[in-house]
């Protein structure tokens, strides 16, 4: 198998997506390797987490320097001091400048709570509520100059339950994140995902032949007992 690939996740908060990808690599055959966690808070949850599992981390505050350009200097700085290979955001809340997307163009990844493109940016299950969506999910996409906007690597759907509020919503969508991000980065990781020419490009891959039967409905009632009396009334 060939070296693994170099990764360096950055988060802003909790981490959970985070830990599913370090959880994800401590299998040695999966082909990305977590050998560092950027954060732009001091406070994140997250840096606790990676360091308890002996992931080097860094805060890099946008407080300490005097314009978004010196930020993005030193989150570069910081990458190429891990030797990283690939950038996953992974609850990452600030938008970074033009000059770091380009350059890290079709090796930084995101994950969206959302199925992209529908519901870019903020509060995106609150936001599929008051739609009346009735399947809902999440996105791995290349990390592009629009926000939200990158070619599509991966994507899991989940129903929007019957009473569901935004927080319910929110919880199903992040059992499926922690699935989905794990594999959209080992098929960037092996070259099996990569963008071209503004597209994600699937190589070496064969899909599961299921998901070509795979059905997701919305709402879906429990079945009621068969009225045997009305079966028999109807039927010739």
């Amino acid at each position: 198998m060939s070296m693994r690939k170099r990764t360096v996740v950055m988060i802003s908060g909790r981490g959970s997506n985070m830990t599913a990808l370090i959880a994800a690599a401590t299998n040695p055959d999966y082909p990305a390797e977590i050998v560092g966690v950027i954060s732009d808070r001091v406070n994140a949850a997250g840096l606790g987490i990676a360091a308890a599992r002996g992931i080097a981390t860094k805060v890099i505050s946008r407080a300490d320097y005097t314009s978004k350009e010196a930020h993005d200097g030193a989150i570069d700085a910081a990458l190429v001091s891990f030797g990283a290979e690939i950038v996953a955001l992974a609850g990452y809340m600030r938008i970074l400048g033009a000059h770091f997307v380009e350059k890290w163009l079709g090796r930084m990844i995101n994950i969206h709570p959302a199925l992209l493109p529908a519901f870019k940016g903020l509060d995106t299950h609150a936001r599929a509520i008051r739609a009346g969506i009735r399947i809902h999910g999440c996105t791995v996409h290349f990390v592009t100059l629009d926000m939200d906007d990158g070619p599509i690597i991966a994507q899991a759907a989940v129903p929007v339950m019957v009473g569901d509020n935004e927080d319910m919503l929110a919880a199903r969508v992040l059992k499926a994140e922690h699935r989905l991000y794990p594999l959209a980065l080992g098929l960037v990781a092996e070259g099996k995902a990569r963008m071209e020419g503004g597209r994600t490009v699937l190589a070496h891959f064969a899909d599961d032949a299921d998901n070509s039967t795979s059905v997701i409905m919305a709402p879906d009632p429990l079945r009621e007992e068969t009225d045997l009396e009305h079966l028999a009334r109807i039927t010739p």
